[in-house]
């Protein structure tokens, strides 16, 4: 099973991209963020060209909204209220084969990393202090198949952003972020997929400033976009990447898609 994840920073403006990713990966599920999209307005019928036919959304209109396509049937889906705001940030899905989907936009939290002086940082910080005690009062947590996907807006490791002296009091690097993103991992035992692969001693990016001039050559990049695997599909990785060349694309989002391969 192929699963992708994607903040498209607009489905509608980007849905060529989108289709030009489905028909290049063929991922067999396709987790979106940022669709900035109401549901009624959701563009399906492209990715049900494609064979994508079964379509949850969770959309907003101009800002946020989160999306999961599929070429497999889902037996159900959802949403948990993890946001104080009521803005639409999380979509889970237990897939046909029996694992269970979440997918995840967390605020970015604007510029100031200060709680009292920044209501968007405050409000990113209790947007995950909600998914550590969601996850931490599951029950069954050692055996359930579950993923957790999206754009979490944190690079929790050094090497998750180009520079981490220059970045500990930058918004999604700052240490109360990391610290909590941590306890998020911990609460379910996850694994960090793309560090399953790559060591953690080894720069790696999902984002990338459109404030650039020229985003390759400055390389001053982000990993804010992940995918966790759940103690029940322990062993089950078995391929990962993240598709880099995509942010050179004409009209690119300031994201790419991380990609991986489980044997489920």
């Amino acid at each position: 099973m192929k699963i992708a994840t994607w903040n498209v920073n607009s489905v509608r403006h980007r849905i060529h991209l989108v289709t030009r990713f489905l028909r290049d990966e063929r991922p067999d599920v396709l987790c979106l963020q940022e669709t900035k999209v109401e549901n009624g307005l959701f563009p399906g019928e492209p990715f049900r060209k494609l064979g994508y036919v079964h379509q949850a959304i969770h959309g907003q209109k101009a800002y946020h909204g989160v999306a999961i396509i599929a070429r497999t049937p889902f037996r159900e889906t959802g949403e948990q209220d993890f946001c104080r705001e009521g803005h639409a940030r999380h979509l889970g899905v237990t897939l046909e084969n029996g694992v269970e989907l979440h997918n995840f936009y967390v605020p970015a939290g604007g510029d100031v990393p200060d709680p009292v002086k920044n209501g968007k940082f405050d409000h990113k910080l209790h947007f995950l202090r909600a998914m550590e005690k969601f996850f931490a009062a599951r029950p069954a947590r050692k055996s359930d198949p579950v993923l957790l996907v999206g754009d979490l807006n944190v690079a929790p490791l050094e090497n998750d952003v180009w520079s981490h002296r220059q970045l500990l009091d930058v918004v999604s690097h700052t240490p109360v972020e990391t610290r909590l993103m941590g306890e998020v991992q911990a609460a379910f035992d996850w694994t960090d997929s793309t560090r399953h692969f790559i060591p953690e001693t080894e720069k790696i990016y999902s984002w990338w400033s459109y404030r650039a001039a020229d985003w390759e050559a400055s390389d001053r990049g982000r990993r804010l976009d992940h995918v966790w695997t759940s103690p029940g599909l322990k062993g089950a990785l078995v391929a990962h990447k993240i598709v880099r060349k995509m942010r050179g694309w004409q009209k690119a989002s300031d994201h790419v898609p991380v990609v991986v391969e489980l044997d489920v």
